[in-house]
């Protein structure tokens, strides 16, 4: 089940799409090669927060592809309707990488084992057997988010400046009536999935205490410098 429709944001400000527009897009379809975004070959869906503020929480639907063995990179959209608005990137590395990064990076990074062990990380529209072979190896990887676009807040447009993005990491950190309306619309258990998953091995190493902000907040400022010619 790829999830009920729901209610969307505020309207994007500007002209519907003119036919001259889609029949430019059909031509160029038809004779381009896409091969960046022919690479993506799984929807993960999962919940990000603010790194400065938690109470602040959004649905992330994942579009993900391997660069290799050891990373992905996704296209974060706010659904997985044909017209969701893509409101981020994610990187995903695994232990193994992110064990070379330079201390000061390692705080922007945040853990995966337990949005996946609780359940709230899943695959919509594919048997749990088949994407727990998957999400066994997501289990033990960290990701860099940004957000571009603060849909929370009811922009119509990607406004303000980028929004480094951490995922859950304990009980009682989910925003219950979030977590209830993307089980409703997705019909999937967190719970049940949570004891299906309880054999799952977070990183080998242990979450490294200063990945997941260093369990402080994180929060994206500008600021101005003189630009040299």
């Amino acid at each position: 089940m790829e999830g009920e429709k729901r209610s969307r944001g505020p309207e994007i400000p500007g002209e519907p799409t003119q036919i001259g527009t889609s029949l430019v897009e059909k031509a160029t379809a038809a004779i381009q090669a896409f091969g960046p975004v022919n690479k993506i070959h799984q929807h993960l869906c999962a919940f990000h927060f603010y790194a400065h503020d938690m109470t602040r929480q959004v649905e992330a639907h994942h579009y993900c592809g391997h660069l290799n063995e050891d990373m992905r990179q996704c296209l974060i959209y706010d659904s997985p309707e044909a017209d969701a608005r893509l409101i981020g990137i994610e990187y995903v590395i695994s232990e193994e990488l992110f064990l070379t990064l330079p201390d000061a990076e390692k705080p922007l990074w945040h853990s995966h084992e337990y949005e996946v062990k609780s359940g709230v990380l899943f695959m919509p529209g594919v048997p749990g057997p088949v994407q727990r072979i998957d999400l066994e190896k997501i289990c033990q990887t960290y990701g860099k988010a940004v957000h571009f676009w603060q849909m929370d807040k009811g922009d119509s447009l990607p406004l303000g400046l980028p929004q480094v993005m951490m995922a859950l990491t304990r009980d009682g950190q989910v925003d219950d009536n979030l977590a209830r309306d993307v089980e409703k619309r997705f019909g999937v258990c967190f719970a049940e999935e949570r004891e299906k998953r309880a054999y799952m091995k977070g990183p080998v190493h242990g979450i490294h205490p200063l990945a997941n902000a260093a369990g402080k907040g994180l929060k994206t400022v500008l600021r101005e410098i003189d630009l040299k010619p």
